[in-house]
């Protein structure tokens, strides 16, 4: 039988999101009451139908509060995608009283009249009503529950024609009986005989479960397993595909910007005089230059009437894209180090204003341990040296000046802040800009850590991942264009349509011509498993050459390098420096790169421990060559330059490594391969006069062609067939 692992059922995104202690602790004492009321309900030898309303009521209770939930013909239960009887039903549950063994499904036999029925009810939604959304069906007797996904009934049912065809033939009375136990037991219970043994599904079974002893992974397994997220699919707050607005709006009032509408775009701009706050980081960075006249120094930068406008926030970028990558590498190491309080240093205790931050760029970031000023070693002493360009001075830095110029000055915070005062109720006032920047990225979730715990505070932070930033890098980036950001399924797509087969094509030319695809070479690559084979497959994948010639934020080439990390593992040479592969489940959610161990859990960390030393070895240095041989980026807009480099960068930190020296493994130089230039070259300028260019013998047969009247063409497709059928003679 193909029982799916609970923790495996889940969206691996989803996983890493912790719900709230008080959730969690009603949703299993609504659970709870539920198995106890069908328990009495069947000691008392209640009917089936009157059970049917424990589930309701357990439903109801828990995530469903917003769903209408009720029979639906011969259906049990049935909870709908919204809050009335007209939308379509998501959710087919089968209810069997706990002492009807006979009909009720075991993890040997599934071919049980409870999942006859459910296949019955399924056909009449998915052909009958033309429902194609259902998510799950369930069937329970309130102790045991199992669970199968629609995809799947879509797959081994739906799919399966000549069911459907027995299905239709029993549906329109030309049976020889019309009562539902022949479907049951001479259509049903064959074709499900036919797939059994494949059918993916999840059991739960409480009939020995002590709630209280549960640890918070399993209890937070449960509860998700449970939820309209993962059962209807709803959103969980953390699509990459989507722009966090709350984290969005209130970094650009920090910075000093806004986001307003131009022409049917959204723009981001400088906040008009009236409502421009001096001690915002921009407006702060705009004074001093024109203050004390830096512009005049600024040779890199042209000159125009919002220069100003234009290094600042070119400054502000820099700096900005520095904090956070910090933010990231600091709750790296909180993880790393379970919580050490040591290694959370983006705060105002720690650093005191912008010369401590500045300190903490060019005094402890860019160099490394033993070079350090000892007036600053002991108290850089946890903060490691990573060896990117991003914490080198830039250009506009040296040409105006760096951070700590700016004035320690409070600002107004954002009127819909996240942050919240001693009440819990939203914070009012001013804050010392730094800090108040530090206490807003500390009211979200920065973590990369396979995590599955619970949350013990009043509310969940939203999760910031590396591509929800990359959305965020690349709106403000385009803040004069109005950038679109490509969404996260379309990158995937592309990367995983076009490399999935240049990868086929590589081995088809380089190893064998049988290879047609992906599943030929993954057999080819399985019958090939000495250490000289798997080295020389990683070659022929390191030897693809991906260039985006306007890469914006890098979102295309860090989905490509997810893409070919995948591809590795499944064909098996995704492997260590000794050429041994790695066992465990790599996948793609949401744009982010999930591995997950033998055991179905998120892989986690852990500095010291030989296996998961080995595998977060491998995945760093197996990025690093990807990267550096693979992947090529120019964009004509230098600050996209250094976002992309900072979104490889950041890719690399999530795999970032304990050395045997007990020092942070060093992040490779990409800038070579991230350049800025302009990837549309031309002969002429779009404004020159042609006349002379095209005087030439060479150009007259084609600018007779293009002047002919074509009479006889009506269509202009036509016209373009008659002129490539030309042939033209030229010298």
């Amino acid at each position: 039988m193909n029982k799916t692992n609970t923790r495996k059922a889940l969206n691996p995104a989803y996983r890493k999101h912790k719900p709230l202690r008080k959730d969690v602790t009603n949703f299993i004492s609504q659970l709870q009451n539920c198995i106890h009321a069908v328990k009495l309900s069947d000691d008392n030898n209640e009917s089936e139908e009157h059970i049917k309303s424990h589930f309701k009521d357990f439903f109801t209770s828990t995530f469903y509060q917003n769903n209408y939930i009720n029979t639906k013909g011969r259906i049990d239960l049935a909870i709908y995608l919204d809050n009335t009887a007209s939308s379509d039903v998501g959710v087919i549950i089968e209810a069997k009283k706990p002492s009807n063994k006979a009909e009720f499904l075991t993890e040997q036999n599934l071919n049980r009249k409870a999942l006859q029925e459910l296949l019955l009810y399924y056909l009449r939604e998915r052909i009958d009503n033309n429902n194609n959304n259902i998510k799950h069906l369930i069937a329970t007797n309130g102790y045991e529950w199992f669970l199968f996904k629609g995809d799947d009934f879509y797959s081994y049912f739906y799919k399966n024609k000549a069911l459907v065809k027995e299905y239709n033939a029993f549906n329109d009375g030309l049976k020889d009986s019309s009562k539902n136990e022949l479907f049951y037991n001479e259509i049903a219970k064959k074709y499900i005989a036919e797939v059994e043994q494949d059918l993916p599904f999840v059991h739960l079974d409480f009939s020995k479960t002590n709630f209280e002893a549960l640890s918070d992974m399993n209890l937070n397994t449960l509860f998700k397993l449970f939820s309209n997220v993962h059962l209807l699919g709803h959103s969980f707050g953390n699509d990459s595909n989507q722009l966090n607005k709350a984290f969005y709006n209130e970094l650009l009032h920090i910075i000093g910007l806004e986001e307003v509408s131009d022409k049917g775009k959204k723009i981001i701009s400088r906040k008009g005089v009236k409502e421009r706050d001096y001690a915002s980081i921009l407006e702060n960075t705009i004074f001093h230059l024109e203050n004390r006249d830096y512009l005049r120094d600024v040779k890199s930068v042209e000159n125009s009437e919002d220069k100003a406008f234009n290094v600042g926030l070119e400054l502000c970028l820099t700096w900005v894209n520095r904090i956070l990558f910090l933010k990231l590498l600091e709750s790296q190491l909180l993880t790393y180090h379970k919580s050490d309080p040591k290694y959370k240093f983006l705060n105002a205790s720690f650093i005191n204003g912008y010369d401590d931050l500045n300190d903490l760029f060019f005094s402890a970031l860019a160099k490394q341990e033993d070079e350090r000023h000892p007036k600053y070693k002991d108290k850089y002493q946890d903060i490691p040296y990573l060896n990117s360009s991003l914490f080198e001075r830039s250009t506009l830095e040296s040409e105006a000046f760096e951070i700590s110029t700016l004035s320690n000055e409070s600002c107004e915070v954002y009127r819909n802040t996240v942050l919240k005062d001693a009440n819990g109720k939203r914070f009012k006032g001013k804050l010392p800009t730094l800090a108040y920047l530090f206490r807003f990225l500390d009211a979200y979730d920065f973590a990369t850590d396979g995590n599955e715990g619970i949350e013990d505070a009043l509310e969940t932070k939203s999760l910031i991942n590396a591509s929800v930033l990359g959305l965020i890098f690349e709106k403000i980036n385009g803040y004069k264009e109005g950038s679109f950001y490509t969404p996260a399924y379309i990158t995937m797509y592309m990367c995983r349509e076009t490399l999935r087969r240049a990868v086929v094509q590589k081995f088809k030319e380089q190893e064998n011509d049988s290879i047609d695809t992906f599943e030929d070479l993954q057999s080819y690559c399985r019958r090939l498993f000495k250490l000289e084979d798997l080295q020389r497959h990683n070659a022929i994948i390191d030897s693809l050459r991906i260039c985006d010639p306007a890469v914006g934020s890098g979102h295309f080439l860090v989905s490509a390098l997810n893409e070919l990390i995948v591809i590795k593992n499944e064909l098996g040479i995704l492997v260590d420096a000794k050429g041994l592969p790695l066992s465990c489940d790599i996948e793609i959610v949401n744009d982010e790169l999930y591995v997950l161990d033998n055991n179905g859990l998120l892989f986690e960390y852990i500095p010291g421990h030989k296996e998961s030393t080995r595998i977060q070895h491998t995945l760093f240095h197996q990025k690093q060559s990807l990267i550096e041989n693979c992947l090529f980026g120019v964009d004509i807009n230098p600050n996209s330059v250094k976002i992309c480099r900072l979104r490889l960068w950041i890719e690399l930190l999530k795999n970032a490594y304990y050395t045997t020296e007990n020092k942070l493994q060093t992040l490779p130089n990409i800038d070579i391969n991230i350049k800025c230039g302009n990837s549309l070259i031309s002969r002429f300028n779009l404004d020159d006069d042609l006349k002379d260019a095209f005087k030439g013998k060479k150009f007259s047969t084609v600018l007779q062609i293009i002047k002919m009247p074509f009479p006889n063409i009506k269509t202009p497709t036509a016209k373009s067939e008659s002129v490539r059928s030309c042939r033209l003679s030229m010298p």
